[in-house]
C-alpha cells in the first residue's frame, strides 16, 4: 500500500523503468546503553521540559553530528554510510520503510558530489533478485518483485507531485559515532529527481529502526518563522531522551499481519485522536474519523516526512466550517479567496494575518491521556505572500488519500518520542532551539 507523505509515495520494486504510476491510497544496536544525538535542520516553512527536571543518561553520549543542508520541506540529517564512511543527506521520515541515498551514476556528465560512491566503499554489495530479501512479504511492499536486466534487485519510488528515485537494492554498514551497524539493506539511487535521500523509520520489518534493532528514538522540531530565513536545528535521538521525564504517551494501534484492508498502511504509526478544538470548542467530530474503518480509511498517522498535517474529508469539513464562520464572521476585512497552497492547502484567505489568527484562535488535536497537541494561532496560518495565509490543516482528498496525517509542521516546539518496545508515541513540549 502506498505511504502517505506531503507527497504520496508509492514504493514497489520493479523491473520497469516508467516513469509513471496511477497514486494510490495509503501507504544490530542495543539502544538501551547509548543515548545518540543529531542535530537535524528543520526546513521551512506551557512551560518547556528542562535538564533540571530530567535525568540524563550519563553511561555514554555520543559527540554531535550536524548535517549541512539544502533547503527541503522536511528534516534533513547527515549520515556517515559505508566504510570509510561519507557523509550523506537524509530525510528523517517516519511515514516511511526502505531508507535509500543518492548513489554516483558515473553515466551522467556531472554526477551530484554528494552522492554515495559505491566503488569507494568496501563493505558495500549488491542485492542479487534470488536473494530472500527481494521477495518482500506483505504488508512491506504492495506489488510483485522481479529483477533488472542484471539479474539484480531493482526498486522505485513515486511521488504524488512527479519525484522519483529507483536503482538497486544493495547492503551497506550506517556509522553512529563509535557504532556501526552491520550491513543494512538500503537503496542505492541512481536515478531521482530529490535532492536528498531518505531515512525510513516506521515499522516496517526493512525500515532503519528494524534493521538496526532499535527500540527508542525521537526528535525535537524548531519553531519555523519564514521560508526565506535560515533554516533552524533540532535534535534527534536514538535511545534513550535525557528530557523524556516529562512525556505524556498516547498508544499505538496496532494490526495483525493477517487483516487486509486495502487502505491500511500497517508499518505506520497510529494513533487514535479523540477530537478537535478550535479556539477552546471542541468541535463534533465523532472519533471513529480518527480510526481505520473496515477499509483501512480513517486511520491516523504520526509522520516526519509530511509537512502540514492533513484530515479526512468527514473531520475536514467541520474544521472548515468553524473556520470560515471565526474568520468570515468579523468585521468584513478578511476575505476567502479560491488558492489552493501546493496543490493541498485549500482554506485560504486574504487579510491582515495576524488579525485572521486572533479571530481563529488556537486549533488543539486531543488525544488520550490528556495529550493535547497545540497549534497556536501564529502556525495555524501560513502566510504564502501576496496578502494571502492559508490554514496549515489540508483535505486528504486533495493528496489522493483516506487518512489523517499529523506533520512535521504541528509537531514544532514538541519532543516527540517512538517507542518501539513500549508501542507508545510520547510528547514533550519543549523550546527545541536550546535542547
Amino acid at each position: 500500500m502506498a505511504l502517505c507523505k506531503s507527497l504520496l509515495l508509492l514504493f514497489f520494486l520493479s523491473l520497469s523503468t516508467a516513469k509513471t504510476l496511477k497514486p494510490q491510497n495509503p501507504k544490530s544496536l542495543q539502544t538501551q546503553n547509548y543515548s545518540l544525538k543529531f542535530p537535524l535542520i528543520s526546513l521551512p516553512l506551557s512551560s518547556p521540559i528542562t535538564k533540571q527536571n530530567s535525568q540524563l543518561n550519563t553511561q555514554k553520549t555520543s559527540s554531535i553530528y550536524k548535517s549541512t543542508f539544502k533547503y527541503t520541506m522536511a528534516l534533513v540529517l547527515s549520515l556517515p554510510i559505508g566504510t570509510p564512511p561519507q557523509t550523506q543527506q537524509m530525510v528523517l521520515d517516519t511515514g516511511s520503510q526502505l531508507s535509500w541515498t543518492q548513489c554516483t551514476n558515473k553515466t551522467l556528465q556531472k554526477p551530484p558530489s554528494s552522492s554515495f560512491d559505491p566503488s569507494l566503499s568496501s563493505s558495500f554489495s549488491l542485492l542479487p533478485c534470488n536473494t530472500p530479501q527481494c521477495k518482500p512479504r506483505i504488508p512491506d511492499f504492495t506489488l510483485p518483485t522481479s529483477c533488472d536486466q542484471n539479474l539484480l534487485c531493482h526498486y522505485s519510488y513515486f511521488y504524488a507531485d512527479g519525484t522519483y528515485a529507483e536503482g538497486n537494492l544493495v547492503k551497506e554498514k550506517i556509522s553512529i559515532n563509535s557504532l556501526i551497524t552491520p550491513p543494512l539493506i538500503l537503496g542505492c539511487s541512481q536515478d531521482s529527481s530529490a535532492n536528498e535521500g531518505i531515512l525510513g523509520m516506521n515499522l516496517g520489518r526493512l525500515s532503519f529502526p528494524s534493521q538496526a534493532k532499535i527500540n527508542k528514538f525521537s526528535y525535537c522540531v524548531p519553531p519555523r518563522w519564514s521560508l526565506t530565513s535560515t533554516p533552524p536545528a533540532g535534535t534527534f535521538y536514538i535511545g534513550e531522551n535525557p528530557y523524556s521525564g516529562g512525556f505524556r504517551y498516547v498508544n499505538l494501534l496496532r494490526f495483525s499481519g493477517s487483516e487486509s484492508r486495502p487502505y491500511l498502511d500497517k508499518a505506520a504509526y497510529t494513533i487514535g485522536i479523540e477530537g478537535i478544538k478550535i479556539g477552546g470548542k471542541i468541535l463534533n467530530i465523532s472519533r471513529e474519523c480518527f480510526r481505520p474503518d473496515s477499509g483501512g480509511a480513517g486511520q491516523t498517522m504520526i509522520d516526519s516526512g509530511t509537512e502540514f498535517s492533513f484530515l479526512v474529508e468527514s473531520a475536514y469539513d467541520k474544521v472548515k466550517e468553524e473556520v470560515e464562520k471565526r474568520v468570515l464572521g468579523g468585521a468584513g476585512r478578511v476575505k476567502k479567496v479560491g488558492t489552493v497552497y501546493g496543490g493541498a492547502l485549500d482554506m485560504c484567505f486574504e487579510g491582515d494575518v495576524a488579525e485572521i489568527r486572533r479571530l481563529l484562535g488556537d486549533m488543539v488535536l486531543v488525544m488520550e491521556n490528556g495529550v493535547e497537541i497545540v497549534t497556536e494561532g501564529v502556525r495555524a496560518m501560513v502566510e504564502i505572500g501576496g496578502g494571502v495565509s492559508c490554514l496549515s490543516f489540508g483535505s486528504s482528498q486533495l493528496l489522493g488519500v483516506e487518512s489523517n496525517i499529523v506533520g512535521n509542521f504541528h509537531q514544532q516546539n514538541l519532543w516527540v518520542e517512538f517507542d518501539v518496545l513500549k508501542s507508545r508515541v510520547g510528547f514533550g513540549k519543549a523550546d527545541c532551539t536550546k535542547v
